[in-house]
């Protein structure tokens, strides 16, 4: 089991709804949040349709940027708590017998505005707690570490992101794989960041002690795909496939020939 989240850079490109595709039947996730779909509900519904997911609920774009999208399998009973063009936030039922939190968030690009976001990410830590587990691009790093190439971010900036994910009280949940999931050429600088993270409370960490987060390879985005599985022992299982064997006897038919020739 599993949730995936990803800035998908706008569906409208082929090549990014096949990719989805791609990566959703390659992962397959029970969650999957998507930030910046540039998309309407109708072209979402289709994608829907095309995955064979149960559920979708969708923050339309505005204009030529933004939009979210949150799907989800018959496995689990979805119920849409809020929502905001920085995030959707749900309560998960059915994979346990307590009830927990998932939140996908988009964090604000433009750094003039990006305390609306914070604000809307308090709002949300503000609620009555349950096991909380949230997803997404911030557009923001914790530390220098978290970058290479370009300019330094400013302290402040990254003061302002610790500051709202200690207030509610976020653990992060750090990440197996490529050490950067956002790159882009900007002012003639490669620059790489860790932007996309999944981050949880105690809670949620001690409903689901085993969790890692692996960020995933794409080609069709600038970010990458980040995933959180809630039991790997149960993931790598699942990919188990007994390989082939022929059997002597099989030669003793009389059909086998013809059924090799024909293969």
């Amino acid at each position: 089991m599993s949730c995936l989240a990803w800035n998908c850079r706008g569906l409208g490109n082929p090549q990014a709804e096949d990719e989805l595709e791609n990566i959703i039947r390659a992962q397959d996730p029970l969650i999957v949040f998507l930030s910046e779909t540039w998309s309407g509900r109708k072209q979402l519904e289709k994608l829907r349709c095309k995955i064979k997911y149960a559920g979708l609920f969708t923050v339309p774009s505005q204009g030529r940027g933004g939009g979210l999208a949150l799907l989800w399998k018959s496995d689990v009973a979805v119920w849409v708590d809020s929502f905001s063009k920085y995030h959707i936030d749900v309560v998960v039922n059915g994979m346990t017998t307590e009830p927990w939190r998932f939140t996908g968030f988009y964090g604000e690009p433009n750094t003039s505005y990006r305390e609306e976001a914070w604000s809307m990410l308090r709002m949300l830590g503000s609620k009555p707690h349950l096991p909380w587990c949230c997803m997404g691009d911030f557009n923001e790093i914790l530390q220098t570490e978290e970058k290479r190439g370009g300019r330094t971010r400013p302290h402040v900036q990254t003061q302002a992101f610790r500051e709202v994910l200690d207030f509610c009280g976020f653990i992060d949940l750090g990440f197996t794989g490529p050490k950067f999931t956002w790159h882009s050429r900007r002012h003639g600088y490669l620059i790489w960041e860790r932007l996309d993270r999944g981050m949880a409370n105690y809670d949620w960490i001690a409903k689901f002690p085993a969790a890692t987060l692996r960020h995933l390879h794409c080609f069709s985005s600038d970010h990458r795909p980040i995933k959180v599985v809630f039991d790997p022992n149960s993931e790598s299982q699942r990919w188990f496939r007994r390989p082939f064997r022929f059997e002597e006897m099989w030669l003793a038919d009389s059909g086998c020939s013809d059924t090799v020739l024909r293969a």
